[in-house]
């Protein structure tokens, strides 16, 4: 009797999270192929302005050509890859930064420690865009100014996590048990406290990219991102406004764009959590 009841429940809860989990990846693996033949191929270079000016979608001009004559196809691809650079390369800021500095706090002394997540708190109430808006305008607009901004902004969500699931993980007696015949803190570290918070961090670290994405393309809307030539998304959708009505695609095409590769990243962390979340695995 209690067979035929759990049965049908666990069934949906596959169903569910399949299809989830492979629009993920087909979503992100578009982007990741489209930023992939960019890098040795593209239809028209990004200087090349032979196509006229506002030219409608045809055979030459898949995606048609932007006010300057420019190859849209050519300048969504390029946007493909700079948006992985961007997102990849903040995440790793993020998680090599944010999990020393939760690390630290998680060993420090009470009062430091309160100290240390106040300073966070303050941090994380500010909006990433915002925090990487500022240390642009420092560093000046340019591709690593854009990956060090967001990444830095992100490291404080990271680093309050971080603390947070390491201080749980030090309260267990396993971890009593390994301080109490000598193991060094840099052991506890490395064979407690990380292998017990890395699926979380993974998932943590997997919705940051999709913000990275949207921090790079709003960067680059407001001028501060990769200086041209590159081309951006967030460049695009800039320079598309004015013509919106007259030539729509160029408005479209990296709106959809950016939605296809935050939900991909979105939807790839939702089905990472379905497979790191024990109580999730016991009911596939």
């Amino acid at each position: 009797m209690t067979a035929a009841i759990e049965v049908p429940t666990a069934a949906p809860s596959r169903r569910r999270r399949r299809p989830t989990l492979m629009i993920g990846i087909v979503f992100t693996a578009i982007v990741v192929v489209m930023a992939a033949i960019s890098l040795f191929w593209l239809p028209y270079s990004l200087t090349d302005i032979s196509g006229g000016r506002l030219s409608a979608p045809s055979a030459e001009h898949l995606l048609g050509t932007d006010r300057l004559g420019r190859d849209l196809l050519s300048q969504l691809m390029v946007g493909a890859r700079i948006a992985l650079t961007v997102g990849a390369g903040a995440v790793l800021i993020a998680a090599v930064l944010g999990t020393a500095l939760g690390l630290a706090s998680a060993f420090a002394r009470p009062w430091l420690d309160d100290a240390f997540s106040a300073g966070l708190d303050v941090v994380i109430a500010f909006p990433v865009l915002l925090l990487a808006m500022l240390v642009v305008a420092v560093q000046g607009p340019s591709l690593g100014s854009a990956i060090l901004a967001i990444g830095l902004a992100m490291s404080a969500v990271i680093a309050r996590l971080t603390r947070i699931l390491a201080r749980r993980v030090l309260q267990e007696q396993y971890v009593t048990a390994a301080r109490t015949s000598g193991t060094h803190t840099s052991g506890i570290v490395w064979h407690h406290i990380l292998p017990n918070i890395a699926p979380t961090l993974a998932v943590s670290l997997a919705l940051q990219f999709g913000v990275a994405v949207l921090a790079e393309a709003s960067l680059s809307y407001l001028g501060l991102g990769a200086p041209p030539p590159n081309a951006s998304w967030g460049r695009m959708l800039q320079e598309a406004q004015g013509t919106v009505l007259t030539a729509p695609v160029g408005a479209i095409a990296p709106g959809i764009a950016v939605i296809v590769l935050v939900l991909g990243v979105n939807f790839l962390a939702d089905g990472l959590r379905d497979f790191t979340d024990p109580t999730r695995r016991r009911s596939r």
